[in-house]
């Protein structure tokens, strides 16, 4: 599955690895990864690998409300979202989107913004898992790489992507394919669905309700506003109403 984007107006394909270049060495190509992006690939890979070997179960991973809050078993809030399967054909897909559409969000609307992405996905987290617990699924990462998807292509609407070189759309549309090729092979679309929802719901929190409220004159004017301890861990001192806002 190749979905090859191309900016509108220039001719820079944002598709695979390989477009860089074959002579860039692979360290230089990972620390050239912004630093939220680089440590999720970071933490998927060990994870997956530490699974491999035998060093953890996949079984002591996943997502179980029931778990987390009787028996106080918490990380699994985040392992749940670190474990992509074995190593595969479909692992390296997973981390191909993962990589992508996360680096680009993070070297795009939230370029020095690095609390405002952080914040992102902990959302991501907090509601995805909300409603994983009224599904069967047991591990929520292609959620969360869904909605990175869903929040790209409706922040960059000029985009024009290709699905295996077939036809070309526009990158709001980038979801609702992979959805629709997901049907096609028949595989399971309840994660799907959920990061299309998550991810509509901060988009519009995060670029839709600031214009509304800033001209209807409503009190708050912002709701996803990163804490100052995040701003500060995350080492982004910048008054974070700074931002690029959505401007329809």
């Amino acid at each position: 599955m190749n979905f090859g984007g191309v900016a509108a107006g220039g001719g820079v394909p944002m598709g695979a690895l390989a477009n860089q270049g074959a002579g860039v060495d692979v360290m230089s190509w990972y620390m050239d990864i912004p630093l939220i992006s680089r440590l999720y690939l970071t933490g998927a890979f060990l994870t997956t690998a530490a699974c491999a070997v035998d060093i953890i179960s996949p079984f002591s991973l996943y997502f179980n409300w029931d778990l987390v809050f009787s028996q106080g078993q918490v990380w699994r809030l985040i392992t749940s979202y670190l474990f992509f399967g074995a190593f595969s054909v479909d692992f390296l897909f997973h981390m191909y989107f993962l990589v992508r559409y996360s680096r680009m969000l993070e070297e795009g609307d939230f370029r020095g913004r690095t609390a405002n992405y952080v914040l992102m996905l902990l959302f991501g987290i907090v509601c995805i898992s909300l409603m994983a617990v009224f599904t069967r699924v047991l591990f929520l990462g292609s959620a969360l790489t869904f909605m990175m998807v869903y929040v790209f292509g409706r922040r960059n609407p000029d985009v024009k992507m290709s699905f295996m070189g077939i036809f070309s759309f526009q990158a709001p549309w980038l979801p609702w394919v992979m959805l629709g090729f997901s049907i096609l092979l028949g595989n399971g679309v309840i994660m799907d669905i959920i990061g299309i929802i998550v991810g509509h719901t901060y988009y519009y929190l995060e670029f839709v309700f600031p214009v509304i409220a800033e001209i209807r004159d409503w009190p708050i004017k912002r709701i996803l506003v990163p804490p100052p301890p995040l701003v500060w861990l995350c080492g982004a001192f910048q008054d974070p109403l700074n931002v690029r806002i959505h401007d329809d």
